[in-house]
This record gives C-alpha cells, structure tokens and sequence, in this order.
C-alpha cells in the first residue's frame, strides 16, 4: 500500500491483519490525495489538516519527495482539541515523537510513523519499503503485486476494499496466492464531540482510547 499521514482505521486494520507490511514508495506520489491529509475533530466537527511537503508532483515516487513541514501548527491544533481526551498525554507524547524524526524523506518519516504506532499498540507487524525488495520495476498494476509477493515468499495478500476494483482473485489464485479485502465496518467509541462521526484519523482513535480498546477496533473487520 501507498504511505498516508496517520490514516483512518480501515489502514491500520490491515496492517495489524498481516505479519508483512509492503509500502509502496516506489511508485508516484498522488497529488490533492490523502498521502499528507486527514480529518480530526474540531470543535466537535470533521475538519481536514494536511502536512506540507517539499516540490511534491505526480512525476516524484514518495522516497522523492520531501516533508517540509515544522509541525507547530499542527500539534498545536491537536493539543487545543484533544487536551481533555482521556488518553491525551500519552498520544500528544506519541505525536511529538513521530514528527520529530530526521529523516524527512516521505517514505522513511512514514514508516517510521508506522513503526511508532505500531510499537505504542504494541502490535509486531514487520514493514518493509517496495524499494528495498529486489524485483521486476518495469511491472504494473497487479502483475507487480504479484512479483513481490512471490519474491517475498507470500500465500496470502491481502489488500484494502477498493483493491476490489484492481485486483482479480483468480488471477492471484493461478499463481497460488490467496487474495483478500479488508471491509471495515462502521465501529462507534466514544469522542469529544456530541454527534459519532467516523472514519477519521488514526489519531482520534488513539485520543479517545486505550491501548487494548483500540486493538479491538482494529480487530473489528471483515474479510471478504
């Protein structure tokens, strides 16, 4: 999968499903998408940050790419909005410490903000960059999937709900891989605001819950 900014739950539970985790940065980046944005609430309704990034463009794969972002707005935002979340100190904690990484190549301050997720909810996926597997570059679409997971020794793949439209599971059942998508259903907790509105960033679910609660989300889905 493309590498997102602290995405929405649906990224994490597949993430947490499998025992290896391919980011794609080997790939153009996707401009006006959610690579560097997503919704928190504010003022108990959806609002939309974004992180700025350095001559991003559509011709530039992600490990191309540079954030240019100092973060001050941002945690700033996050502090005035969550600060009477239950689990703010420890999150707030977390936060500082994924925007404070060095590297600012996007593909390597993602995964590392991944990497930081996934050690605070104490889940032991491993994550590995598209670029370091040797393959076949000049591959497409669902043939290069299949190049990796092959190279990666793999029997089964599994991919977000939309993959529905791109991937063919007979296709991937030929080459003797079990192909499988990742549905997430709607899981209300609790929240700062009056009305439940889902699907934000992982961040608002870290707020608002523990460790284990937030694993049981994350375990809440539903292959198909």
């Amino acid at each position: 999968m493309q590498p997102y900014f602290m995405p929405y739950i649906g990224y994490w539970q597949l993430m947490k499903a499998v025992d290896t985790y391919v980011i794609f940065d080997y790939v153009n980046y996707i401009k006006r998408g959610w690579v560097n944005r997503n919704n928190i609430l504010v003022g108990g309704q959806k609002h939309l940050f974004s992180i700025s990034l350095k001559d991003a463009s559509q011709n530039k794969h992600f490990n191309e790419i540079m954030i240019a972002d100092d973060f001050q707005k941002f945690l700033k935002t996050i502090r005035f909005n969550y600060q009477k979340a239950p689990y703010f100190d420890s999150v707030m904690q977390l936060l500082e410490q994924i925007v404070s990484c060095s590297d600012k190549t996007l593909s390597v301050f993602l995964m590392n903000s991944f990497q930081e997720v996934l050690n605070y909810l104490e889940i032991q996926t491993k994550l590995i960059l598209s670029s370091s597997v040797d393959k076949d570059n000049s591959l497409k679409g669902s043939d290069k999937i299949l190049d990796i997971c092959k190279r990666l020794g793999a029997t089964t793949y599994y991919n977000a709900i939309g993959g529905q439209e791109l991937y063919d599971k007979d296709k991937f059942q030929v080459e003797g891989i079990e192909l499988y998508f990742v549905e997430t259903p709607i899981v209300e907790y609790p929240q700062l605001g009056k009305e439940f509105i889902p699907y934000l960033s992982l961040i608002d679910v870290l707020m608002n819950n523990s460790i284990e609660d937030v694993n049981r989300i994350l375990d809440n889905y539903r292959l198909i």
